[in-house]
């Protein structure tokens, strides 16, 4: 199942009721969850983080911003943050198996929806953008509501990718894309001046050569009497929470102010905090394994409606069909996968910027960790559906759907372990490819790692040959099948 987080942002932040009827508009669609709801009165801004699948979570954004644009006026909207529309911006960030070039197709499909039912222009932007520039959110944001309002008719560069070419009379104009995980983050220094925290904003983000994957502006916070330093960490992996605090102090103290508070806007990794926890109580050997909740958890997914490993082995032992070799062979890989996340989890060091392909290998991982306990179930589903397919046609030989229904059916169980052994072959290759720059004494774990892959990708091949044998029998085409599957085999 692909699941993906959507963060709507609306430039509502001081009428609880209208957010409310927003995230309202959300919690009516099946298969969406409002995960939560952050509102800064200064910044006038309000913040929805939702999680569900694609089709649904683009059904439940279109439904919120209908009521956003119903109730937002942005000639009358005045805040901290920049704007552009009372929808300002939906990103879609894939979570799971689900992959960047899923989480831009929702971002497209919805620009298409918002551009012609709302009729507001919609701006694609990071990695849906359609032009480079676009990447960037500030640049597609740049002069907000009232410069696009002035310019979106003239100037070539402001034309939309869907909607009219004029903005919305009172809801402007929104941005819509797809990006990793983002971490937004704000530290409160200890002045009023935001001349400050200006200073320290350009000091610490990427574009005024800072630190990599951060975004940083400087605000005035008028009921705390406070400079805001706003961050968004946009690969936290590559700077994570505690560097960019601990810039932000040393920045800071050059004008004589400290922080005095920080705080995380909508959702954050737990990891990310694991990261800052070790950096400052220096837990350099921490095993993440001993955190309490973690390991409540692991009981928790022994217990009832979920398998363990000790009842899926004693199933796979007994004398019947499923589970069988393919449901082996995808345990086998996501053995592999959650070994392989290990050896690199103590291999990048969380107070050291990491070379930015070791976290792509982590995401990879974890992505094929999850697909490949996907696989496990639906390898032992294909398998009943060849029975059962068999079964009907033994019933009625003669009749055409019988005979079509089984070759859909073996068709099937052929690609279920194609894709356990693509996905095998892969992870062994990624993580292959880092081996020189993981720990010398993890290395046995990584060769089991490698090996796991190696045995996933074989018996999943084993498995596809079986099922290529019955289409091959049953005069169906199987040479595109047949050279994937020596390709994929693995040599010796």
């Amino acid at each position: 199942m692909s699941r993906f987080e959507c963060v709507p942002n609306f430039s509502e932040g001081r009428d609880p009721a209208k957010i409310e009827r927003i995230a309202s508009a959300a919690r009516e669609v099946a298969g969406v969850t409002v995960l939560d709801i952050e509102r800064n009165p200064d910044h006038h801004r309000a913040v929805i983080s939702l999680v569900g699948e694609g089709d649904a979570l683009v059904d439940a954004v279109l439904r919120m911003m209908q009521v956003a644009t119903a109730t937002i006026d942005l000639t009358q909207h005045h805040g901290e943050h920049p704007r552009m529309g009372a929808t300002d911006v939906v990103p879609f960030v894939p979570l799971g198996t689900s992959t960047m070039k899923d989480a831009v197709q929702l971002a497209e499909k919805l620009g298409a929806r918002v551009g012609r039912e709302l009729e507001i222009p919609v701006y694609l932007y990071a990695a849906a953008a359609r032009r480079p520039e676009r990447a960037d959110l500030a640049k597609v944001r740049e002069g907000e509501f009232e410069g696009i309002r002035e310019t979106i008719a003239s100037d070539p560069a402001r034309a939309p990718d869907f909607g009219p070419n004029h903005v919305h009379p009172t809801a402007g104009a929104v941005a819509i894309g797809a990006r990793p995980i983002l971490i937004a983050y704000n530290a409160y220094l200890t002045t009023p001046d935001v001349a400050v925290a200006k200073k320290v904003a350009k000091a610490v983000r990427a574009r005024d050569g800072g630190l990599p994957e951060v975004k940083a502006l400087g605000f005035e916070i008028h009921e705390r009497n406070r400079a805001q330093v706003s961050m968004n960490l946009t690969d936290y992996r590559v700077t994570p929470v505690h560097r960019a605090l601990e810039a932000v102090r040393r920045e800071a103290a050059r004008f004589g102010a400290a922080i005095e508070e920080s705080e995380v806007v909508g959702l954050i990794p737990e990891d990310a905090l694991y990261d800052a926890a070790e950096y400052y109580l220096q837990l350099h050997q921490f095993d993440r394994a001993a955190i309490l909740e973690r390991k409540v958890r692991a009981v928790d997914a022994s217990g009832p409606g979920a398998e363990t490993i000790r009842s899926f082995t004693s199933r796979l032992a007994a004398r019947t069909p499923t589970p069988g070799g393919g449901s082996a062979a995808a345990l086998a890989g996501a053995l592999g996968a959650a070994l392989g996340e290990m050896v690199l989890a103590y291999s990048i060091d969380p107070a050291k910027p990491a070379p930015p392909d070791l976290p792509e290998v982590v995401q990879a991982l974890t992505r094929a960790r999850a697909r490949f306990l996907e696989l496990m179930d639906e390898d032992a589903r294909s398998y009943d559906a060849v029975r059962a397919a068999r079964r009907a046609r033994k019933e009625r030989p003669d009749a055409p759907e019988s005979q079509a229904g089984f070759l859909k059916a073996v068709r099937g169980a052929a690609e279920v372990p194609l894709e356990t052994a693509r996905l095998a072959v892969d992870s062994s290759q990624r993580l292959d490819a880092v081996r020189t720059r993981t720990r010398p004494m993890l290395a046995s774990d990584l060769v089991s790692a490698i090996a796991l892959f190696r045995a996933a990708a074989e018996g999943a091949l084993a498995n596809v040959s079986i099922n290529l044998d019955d289409l091959k029998a049953a005069g169906e085409p199987i040479e595109a099948l047949a050279a994937e599957v020596e390709r994929l085999r693995p040599r010796p």
